[in-house]
């Protein structure tokens, strides 16, 4: 009996002792406390605990289950712009011989690029390093998990974040394969994949998205170039779109190209993954708010609008110039204004959007029609045209009609980090002189995209060739490559 008291009195002490340390650690948040959390659950800021030197704890200390929700089915739409968005989109403009390829590239550098995302990718772009790639700190996704990162979101998962971006980086290099596609072999196109990522995608989103990134004029306070990219004007669609340029100049043209009829084999595919691509960018655009807030609505309403505009817009200028509004002309269009509102959708009113819509179906639509058929390059489904222009476009009107009015963090003295010492230095360019730093990210991510594309393209090219041997790309990818055939037709 004596026994059992005296154990039972040194675990009560114990625990008393344990609560005692705890409250001296961390007090019970007062009822204003709790309040002010769920205030800055609705208004997507910072928890008073989040602050470097919290004397409280709180008692929501893990995601927002509303946020979560928003992430993962953001997260969801882009993975379906790949997946199969993309696929069908590609899939349809190319011959029938060759759409099965299309889709194989598609779903193979889905799986290549998720293994490379949670081997090392995610940290080099979102850890903490330099101002050029991040470290290793997260790498094998070790320490992502329920809890919420703070550089990027008090309120979001850190193992959904790191999906969300995740559907990004499968996205970007898919877009390349437009340039090269009908005559690039499947193994090269995966080899030059999964060094592309390495030495051109996770440096350029670190640098734009990083929190100590070199581009990153929003949230980075020591950046040395203070511009913005909502959405990946300048981290998806430049660096893909160049780099697709390079790579279908490096491979040559396809045989027979403007010789031989190369017409889409399926516009029926063609529209499908187009509205499949448009649906599945809200989740691209109003998603990279990171919230459902005033920002995430505002991207949602002007993706639409410049969508729709350009669409329109590449459609009459086929019907004012060649007589015939075309559906691949609508396609082409809508595809351009998605592009080009990217980097843009989260920082322009209505106004701006309809302006960058117009923009979107007159630009790339020359650059597809008049550019490639001036300089002869065998860029097979406009992947330059639409998002190296388009992108580069995008990046430098954000410069001009990006407005605080619709974005408030253009206009803070401080970023929403709860220092107030980390000014962003937006305000003062905002309206001014904004558009000068977003030519400085524009040089930069083509600089990077044409000099690596060139040295990885010829590497894999002395290594293992670039391009199918001439009587399998005539004979077609589909049977050759993968053993199978998009269409069976009997004899």
């Amino acid at each position: 009996m004596f026994i059992r008291v005296f154990i039972f009195t040194v675990l009560f002490a114990e625990i008393s002792v344990a609560q005692t340390r705890s409250s001296a650690a961390a007090p019970t948040p007062t009822l204003e406390q709790r309040v002010a959390d769920l205030e800055a659950y609705v208004n997507n800021s910072a928890r008073g605990a989040d602050a470097a030197n919290a004397q409280t704890i709180s008692n929501i200390p893990g995601p927002g289950p509303g946020h979560n929700a928003w992430m993962m089915t953001c997260a969801a739409f882009v993975l379906f712009m790949t997946l199969p968005g993309l696929a069908l989109f590609y899939g349809g403009l190319v011959r029938a011989k060759n759409v099965l390829s299309v889709l194989a590239q598609c779903l193979g550098i889905a799986g290549l690029v998720t293994i490379l995302w949670w081997a090392a990718g995610y940290s080099l772009v979102f850890s903490h390093g330099s101002a050029f790639i991040g470290g290793l700190k997260f790498a094998f996704l070790r320490g992502v998990d329920a809890h919420p990162n703070g550089d990027y979101s008090y309120w979001v998962s850190q193992n959904v974040f790191a999906m969300y971006q995740l559907m990004f980086a499968i996205i970007t290099p898919a877009l390349i394969i437009g340039a090269v596609a009908e005559r690039m072999k499947f193994v090269a196109v995966l080899l030059f994949v999964a060094v592309w990522m390495f030495v051109v995608y996770f440096p350029i989103a670190h640098m734009v998205w990083g929190i100590d990134g070199w581009m990153n004029g929003l949230w980075n306070p020591a950046a040395k170039i203070t511009a913005i990219d909502f959405a990946g004007g300048t981290v998806v669609h430049m660096s893909s779109g160049w780099s697709a340029l390079v790579l279908c100049i490096l491979l040559g043209r396809r045989l027979g190209f403007r010789k031989e009829v190369m017409a889409p084999h399926s516009m029926v595919l063609c529209m499908v993954g187009t509205g499949l691509l448009w649906v599945g960018w809200y989740g691209f655009n109003a998603g990279s708010a990171l919230a459902p807030d005033g920002i995430a609505a505002n991207a949602f309403t002007t993706t639409t609008l410049a969508t729709a505009v350009a669409s329109f817009t590449w459609a009459m200028l086929e019907y004012a110039l060649r007589g015939k509004p075309s559906v691949l002309g609508f396609c082409s269009g809508a595809v351009g204004g998605l592009v080009v509102i990217t980097p843009a959708c989260g920082y322009v009113d209505p106004t701006g959007a309809v302006i960058i819509g117009v923009a979107a179906g007159v630009v790339p639509f020359f650059a597809c029609t008049k550019l490639k058929s001036l300089f002869g390059y065998d860029d097979a489904l406009d992947t330059f045209g639409v998002h190296a222009v388009g992108g580069t476009l995008g990046a430098f009107l954000t410069g001009l009609l990006a407005t605080a009015t619709v974005n408030p963090n253009l206009s803070l003295s401080a970023a929403v980090s709860l220092n107030p010492a980390s000014q962003n230095g937006l305000a003062k360019i905002v309206g001014h002189l904004l558009w000068l730093e977003q030519l400085k990210a524009i040089a930069i991510t083509i600089g990077l995209a044409v000099a690596g594309t060139t040295i990885i393209g010829t590497a894999v090219k002395m290594l293992i060739g670039l391009r199918i041997p001439p009587d399998i790309e005539r004979q077609g990818l589909d049977i050759n490559q993968h053993g199978e055939e998009g269409y069976m037709t009997s004899s």
